[in-house]
């Protein structure tokens, strides 16, 4: 089984970088625990957007997939799946606001966690890498004793921590830590250039989410993806927070156009009401998620976070986030997961 990254030209280049020792200790420590064979990682992309089917074809490609599911029982289920069909590294990301102590512990059957949006703090024995939006929080996860970084930049789809260009941000983080720590970098990456910035910038890997949303195996619904390749500007809107008022960057869809004309976070009385949600979204049963999704509308003042899967309710794609980054006006194509990984390694 092969090992490592491959020894390109421009890999050994980068080799030379100041940023040396970071890079070699990610695949000593992290990258050579997970037999990585490039520096891609696809995005968790939540609500069953990124399930098996996806993270697989990433992982035997030689990147990390990774599962993007809610509940303990479908985290299991979606491994299980996986398991069956790749003995590759796999990583299962969690939404800290929702993932309750069981979610973790099925979690801990996949290689990695990725935790996100929240205070850090290790609760897997395994590999956690936590995604960060600010110094202060990388500098906190670093403390808590995370693994690696995902450094977010303010460019990402679908949830956004980061208030900052991904490499303004990254070079901040990247100052204030120890040298040789390992960094990740998310947010602007689509093509192989975009990569070999964030490796030339110091990071040991880069993190993918609208490009492998746009891959055959992703779980987004067909229509969801042909707007997403005629798309050309995205929204960073706190819309669609029901529960979860969290900023996030989406394409246009009648429930934005109802709503956003005056204001691009929403309007005050609604992003009121997602924060009284708030509390006790996390307890809210499944059935209940599900009702309030088919009974969405455009016009609804309560608008879920939950984005058009191609086995949910097709209303979502006009009442719900159809969530996409900055480089969506870059793609151009829906492609197997497997040729993206190698169209994206430097």
């Amino acid at each position: 089984m092969r090992r490592g990254f491959p020894q390109s030209a421009g890999f050994r280049h980068r080799r030379e970088h100041k940023y040396l020792s970071r890079s070699d200790v990610f695949q000593v420590t992290v990258l050579g625990s997970l037999r990585l064979e490039a520096p891609v990682v696809q995005a968790g992309m939540g609500g069953g957007l990124s399930r098996h089917e996806l993270a697989v074809a990433v992982s035997e490609a030689g990147g990390l997939g990774t599962i993007a599911v809610g509940g303990a029982a479908a985290i299991s289920r979606e491994l299980a799946s996986a398991r069956a069909l790749t003995d590759r590294p796999l990583a299962v990301n969690l939404l800290l606001p929702f993932a309750r102590r069981d979610w973790f512990e099925a979690a801990a059957e996949a290689d990695a966690v990725v935790t996100f949006w929240g205070r850090p703090r290790r609760r897997t024995a395994g590999v956690w890498l936590h995604q960060c939006g600010s110094l202060a929080e990388a500098q906190r996860a670093h403390a808590a004793g995370a693994d690696a970084l995902i450094v977010q930049g303010v460019e990402a789809g679908g949830h956004v921590r980061g208030t900052m260009p991904a490499l303004e941000l990254f070079e901040r983080v990247a100052d204030a830590l120890p040298a040789g720590y390992p960094l990740l970098l998310a947010g602007g990456i689509a093509t192989r250039e975009d990569v070999a910035r964030a490796l030339d910038a110091g990071a040991v890997a880069a993190v993918a989410g609208t490009r492998f949303l746009l891959a055959d195996e992703s779980r987004a619904h067909p229509e969801y993806r042909k707007r997403l390749l005629t798309a050309e500007h995205t929204l960073l809107t706190e819309l669609f927070g029901a529960g979860w008022p969290a900023p996030h960057r989406v394409i246009a869809n009648r429930a934005t156009e109802r709503w956003l004309s005056d204001d691009p976070r929403g309007p005050r009385l609604n992003r009121a009401l997602n924060r009284l949600l708030a509390p006790g979204a996390r307890y809210l049963p499944a059935s209940l998620q599900g009702r309030m999704a088919h009974a969405q509308t455009p016009e609804s003042r309560l608008l879920i976070p939950l984005g058009p899967t191609d086995d949910g309710p097709t209303n979502l794609l006009d009442a719900g986030p159809l969530y996409a980054g900055e480089t969506v006006a870059r793609i151009d194509s829906v492609r197997p997961a497997a040729k993206l990984v190698r169209a994206l390694t430097p």
